[in-house]
């Protein structure tokens, strides 16, 4: 099977000082609800329906000028094949410590903007 065929957009993850404001207006916007609970910094927010990409909320303490205030979270089956096959393509790893329980790598396209690769559930 292609990458091409099992990688997919599964977030659009947004950066946000204003977490409950940003959740609240984003859920308006786009009449998305949250996939879980939301916790005090992170909530997935879906597309009641299932046919629009997540939107992923992020709370930062601060606005951080090098960084992406928006970024993608591709969704794989086979994360580490995934991952090879970025790394060809020109994609860079993005230095970043990890905690065992991570399901997700970060990595840079050729210009430094971040996305990450999540790995799906087996």
């Amino acid at each position: 099977m292609c990458g091409l065929d099992i990688l997919r957009i599964g977030s659009i993850v947004i950066e946000c000082e204003e977490f409950e404001k940003t959740m609240a207006f984003w859920m308006g916007a786009l009449n998305y609800s949250p996939r879980n609970p939301p916790t005090e910094d992170w909530v997935v927010l879906n597309d009641r329906e299932g046919k629009s990409p997540n939107i992923s909320l992020q709370k930062v303490p601060e606005k951080a000028p090098w960084n992406n205030r928006i970024h993608l979270d591709l969704y794989a089956h086979d994360g580490e094949s995934e991952i090879e096959r970025l790394l060809k393509l020109g994609a860079t790893r993005h230095p970043q410590e990890y905690d065992p329980d991570d399901d997700f790598r970060v990595l840079e396209d050729p210009d430094g903007n971040l996305f990450c690769v999540v790995q799906l559930p087996k």
